[in-house]
Order: C-alpha cells, then sequence, then structure tokens
C-alpha cells in the first residue's frame, strides 16, 4: 500500500480547491484539516469536496487542549471543545481528531505531574475518552490520543491497557514515536520501540507524526525533538511497518519553523522511500 505523507502548506489562500493543488504540488496525499467551525456547513462542504476529488486525505483535526486541567470547570470546557472539533472531523471527513490526554500540572497543560502516570491519570482518561465518544456519536471520524513521554499512554502496553478500558470502537492510536524516546534505552533501540508500536497497536493506527530525536551529552538526560534525517529514528523500519498496515494511516510532517525546512523532511522521506520502493 502506498504511504500517505502529508504536512503544512505554505499559501496564501482559504480556498478548498487550491489548497488541495497546493498538496498535490508537493507530493503529498494527506492534509491537516483547514481552518473552519463547525457552523460554517457550507464550507465544510467544500473543503470535503476539494481534498476528495483530489485523493488529499484529510488525516487529522488537532486540538491540543488540557483534559486533565485541574480546574473542573476549564476541563469541562475543553471537553467540551474537543467534541466540536470531533464533530467537525466527522462533518468533514477526516480520519480523525486527535488530543493528548492532558496533565495535572497547572502551570504547563502539557507537562510532566507526579499524577500523570497514575491510575487517577488513568481513570480520568478513560473518562474523558468515553464523554467524549459517547457524546458526539461520529459516524466516520476515529478519536484519537497521540502519546506523549509523561502521560497515559506512554508506550504500546499503556495505549493497550486504555483501549480494553474504553472499550469503544471510535477510539483510535496516533502513533508519534518520537514523543515515546523518553529514555537512552528507547532512544538507541527505537528500531525495537517502533516494531513494538506496530505489532501490538497496528489495527488502531489512524495517522502518525514524522519527526525525530537527537540525544545530545548534557546532563543529566537531554533528548531534543528534530527534523527527520537529523536524528536517530529508523526512517527504514518506520516506512516499512506504516506499508504493512492494512489501513491508511497518514504520515504527517509536524513542528517545523518554516516551508524550507519542511521541504528538507519531506525529501529525506521521500529519499527513504525511494531506497525501499516504497510510493507516496
Amino acid at each position: 500500500m502506498a504511504i500517505r505523507l502529508g504536512g503544512p502548506v505554505f499559501i496564501k489562500s482559504e480556498d478548498p480547491v487550491e489548497l488541495a493543488r497546493a498538496h498535490l504540488k508537493l507530493g503529498y496525499r494527506a492534509a491537516y484539516c483547514p481552518h473552519v467551525e463547525l457552523k460554517d456547513q457550507q464550507k465544510i462542504r467544500q473543503i470535503e469536496k476539494a481534498f476528495k476529488e483530489a485523493d488529499v486525505a484529510i488525516a487529522e483535526v488537532g486540538i491540543w487542549i488540557n483534559l486533565m486541567d485541574p480546574d473542573e470547570e476549564k476541563r469541562k470546557n475543553n471537553l467540551d471543545k474537543v467534541c466540536d472539533r470531533l464533530a467537525l472531523a466527522d462533518e468533514v471527513g477526516a480520519l480523525c481528531c486527535v488530543d493528548i490526554a492532558g496533565s495535572f500540572n497547572p502551570e504547563a497543560w502539557d507537562g510532566p505531574h507526579p499524577d500523570n502516570l497514575t491510575q487517577k491519570g488513568i481513570d480520568l482518561t478513560v473518562e474523558n475518552v468515553r464523554y467524549i465518544l459517547d457524546s458526539v456519536k461520529p459516524k466516520r471520524a476515529k478519536f484519537a490520543l497521540e502519546m506523549m513521554p509523561w502521560a497515559v499512554p506512554d508506550s504500546p502496553d499503556s495505549f493497550l491497557e486504555l483501549i480494553e478500558l474504553v472499550e469503544r470502537p471510535g477510539f483510535a492510536v496516533h502513533l508519534d514515536p518520537v514523543n515515546l524516546i523518553n529514555s537512552p534505552r528507547r532512544y538507541y533501540e527505537n528500531i525495537r520501540l517502533l516494531e513494538e508500536c506496530f505489532d501490538k497497536l497496528g489495527q488502531w493506527i489512524i495517522s502518525c507524526h514524522a519527526k525525530d530525536s537527537q540525544l545530545t551529552n548534557q546532563l543529566t538526560t537531554h533528548i531534543n525533538e528534530a527534523r527527520p534525517g537529523t536524528g536517530i529514528l529508523d526512517y527504514h523500519t518506520y516506512l516499512r511497518k506504516l506499508e504493512d498496515l492494512q489501513q491508511d494511516a497518514p504520515l504527517m510532517l509536524e513542528h517545523l519553523s518554516s516551508s524550507e525546512e519542511y521541504d528538507l523532511a519531506r525529501q529525506y522521506v521521500f529519499s527513504v522511500g525511494k531506497e525501499m520502493d516504497i510510493s507516496f
């Protein structure tokens, strides 16, 4: 199966047809959802039609917001916002709406906290995911959590546990292996980590992020996120396992600072694919 690579496009247009064509021009066959509000049904239909006709999958509607906010009122408001974005994903034909589980950290919504990985964090995450899916009842889009280094799910087994506890067919895996590389062991054994992710979670993977990892020699341990091709993540394994999936799970470039950086990342992924005779 050909892999769908995607990423941001840097054009000054909100026209869905022009946006879809801009993705194709870069060799992308997947996209982040263009900005649109759920109430703008006409624009939603235009986006869905333009991207479907161009055969560019809308991989995800991202909403990065804290579902474990220690302020209960804020947490409930955040849940409603995620429900809105999942409903949008379902309307526009996106594969998923994605967020992280969140954090109990009162100062950094996505930061570390001693309770994030405890039963308290697991129970609240299960409650949140069930609430979102039961409220929206999506017919097409999935709700996915992205893995994090210091919050659930922080490993393939952690994700499997959540899937079993949530017990909802609308729950899916968003794979970002770089977020799981939180120790030197995982850094140097990232091939084993990638294989474990796909072997255990493959049937639930709905979308993936493409980044890289760089371990510095600064004590105690500092692992930096980097552009694909400038770190140690084994993209030969990543692409091979992604190609073997039964479902279409796009690979999305993210977190780069400029169009030039995205060009370099895209060219690197394409070059690895060419070595392996993988098409995009």
